[in-house]
């Protein structure tokens, strides 16, 4: 069985999406395409690795050691309580001064000279214990208070089993400076050195779990690796391990749906999984056998010829201007039913969608390969055509553009079907709005398809050249469409809501940190 779908665009926009390429321009639209796919690793964006992760650490503890000529250790202490921002440390300390600065942080910074004074005698008085004690059995903090090494090592541990290890305070009464990490450290590791190495660990791993610009990736079982990122915090990116993830919620690459929306979309499905009857088996609208999809494209054909579409259904003709609308749910019952009844058959369809596009992301994944033997053939008949990157830069703009149609289905059932999000706009402009979505995501599901029939059919060698030329062609103006159905979400999105902008390129592939 094989899988067919010619789509189009109405006649009235055919001339905003054209779906011909100039003979001169052909070959800069192939080369511009193939420079994207070349220009894919993003240098804002950076891949820690576990043994790279101290590395990182200390490049931002050099920034503020160089800033306000302080020791590693009180770099540190300023650091986690500012959440590893060196830009919110500068901030503070221009706005309000380096003793503010210090006091909010718990930072008490003496020298070593004043500290030295401060031990009078070669014997100590522990307050805590009272035990009278050689001065080098006691230590003493950067805040001035000296008690014995028994004693702080006490308090330590106790401060890192209840999950104080990133800031341990003094143990004088009403003292809030922070203990030095290597003193804390260094007793700890006397008494307990699997708590101490457990207590460095958490000091290193502070870096990511307390930083706003930095996550571990996703991935299960976990890489290892952590994403930084130094500009935008709503992004995608790419780890080296493959992992594609939202960096704001940290959940699967999802966008153009909002991170909320796509949170509430997951429990949906999760509480209400039996909703929605979305096997890999559907009946032909013709002779009512079952057929099966083994391709990514949503047009099939059944054995006795009758194409249908596997969306909705209905019958196909083969005629590359037929244009089948299944995108773009209607049901007369909802004007007078209301929002109560618009949300069970609104949710059912947007599930039906979503499933049957991420499907086809699946199957069109495995039919690569298909691909590269196609072009191995090619290359051993020496055909005219010597370079076939256009093959794989199609197949990448049809992952992509796919991806983004499947998770434009999320936001259009939280949008314009459930109520949490009525509020957004006013009744009167709803459904012109919604008929303005669906049309844009009805137009992008016909080239998708379309691409995908021209990628995974059967080439002739003498079709290969307007084959290629057709690739070229869709590629363009998909990438057109896509950015199009971003605008149109951006501009229906509550103020409060942020999606990922549209990247031509797709998700963020972190480049590698030294």
């Amino acid at each position: 069985m094989e899988d067919y779908y010619y789509g189009s665009i109405d006649d009235e926009n055919s001339d905003q999406y054209s779906d011909r390429v100039d003979d001169d321009d052909e070959e800069d639209s192939v080369d511009g395409l193939q420079d994207q796919e070349l220009c894919s690793k993003d240098t804002s964006c950076t891949v820690i690795r576990q043994e790279s992760l101290l590395a990182a650490q200390k490049e931002v503890l050099q920034k503020a050691m160089d800033l306000l000529s302080l020791k590693e250790h009180h770099a540190r202490t300023l650091l986690i309580y500012h959440c590893w921002d060196v830009e919110t440390v500068s901030k503070v300390f221009v706005e309000r001064g380096k003793e503010r600065l210090y006091s909010e942080a718990g930072l008490s910074v003496r020298s070593s000279k004043d500290l030295n004074s401060s031990l009078s005698s070669d014997e100590v008085t522990c307050q805590i214990c009272f035990k009278h004690v050689n001065a080098y059995e006691s230590s003493m903090m950067d805040c001035g208070h000296c008690f014995c090494n028994i004693c702080w090592t006490k308090h330590f541990i106790m401060k890192i089993q209840e999950g104080q290890s990133r800031r341990i305070t003094c143990m004088a009464n009403k003292c809030e400076a922070i203990c030095d990490q290597e003193n804390v450290r260094n007793l700890v590791s006397t008494a307990d050195p699997h708590l101490a190495t457990m207590f460095y660990k958490i000091l290193l791993e502070s870096y990511v779990e307390d930083n706003k610009k930095v996550k571990w990736c996703p991935s299960v079982p976990h890489c290892g690796n952590a994403i930084r990122v130094e500009r935008d915090e709503y992004c995608e990116v790419e780890c080296a391990c493959g992992v594609q993830f939202c960096f704001s919620c940290s959940s699967e690459a999802h966008s153009p749906c909002p991170c909320l929306m796509w949170k509430l979309w997951k429990e949906k499905r999760q509480d209400e999984s039996g909703m929605v009857n979305s096997t890999n088996t559907k009946y032909c609208p013709k002779c009512h056998k079952p057929v099966e999809k083994n391709g990514g494209c949503n047009r099939v054909r059944c054995l006795c010829g009758q194409q249908f579409c596997w969306l909705c259904g209905g019958k196909t003709s083969t005629s590359i201007a037929d244009h089948h609308p299944c995108g773009q749910y209607k049901d007369d019952r909802l004007e007078k039913d209301g929002l109560a009844k618009r949300q069970p058959w609104g949710y059912s369809h947007s599930c039906i969608q979503f499933k049957a596009h991420t499907d086809s992301l699946e199957l069109e994944a495995r039919l690569q390969s298909r691909l590269n033997s196609k072009i191995e053939i090619l290359e051993e008949k020496n055909h005219e055509l010597r370079d076939f990157s256009w093959v794989t830069v199609g197949f990448n703009r049809l992952f992509r553009s796919r991806r983004i149609l499947s998770y434009s289905y999320p936001f259009g059932y939280y949008m314009f079907y459930d109520d949490q999000f009525k509020y957004a706009m006013e009744q009167n402009v709803r459904e012109p709005k919604q008929n303005l979505f669906e049309n844009h995501q009805e137009q992008l599901q016909a080239k998708i398809e379309n691409l995908s029939e021209q990628l995974f059919d059967d080439w002739e060698e003498r079709d290969v050249l307007d084959t290629r030329r057709q690739i070229i062609t869709l590629s363009t103006v998909i990438n057109n469409l896509c950015k199009n159905l971003y605008d149109c979400i951006e501009e229906l999105l509550p103020p409060e809501h942020i999606i990922v902008p549209y990247r031509s390129m797709g998700v963020k592939k972190a480049s590698e940190f030294h």
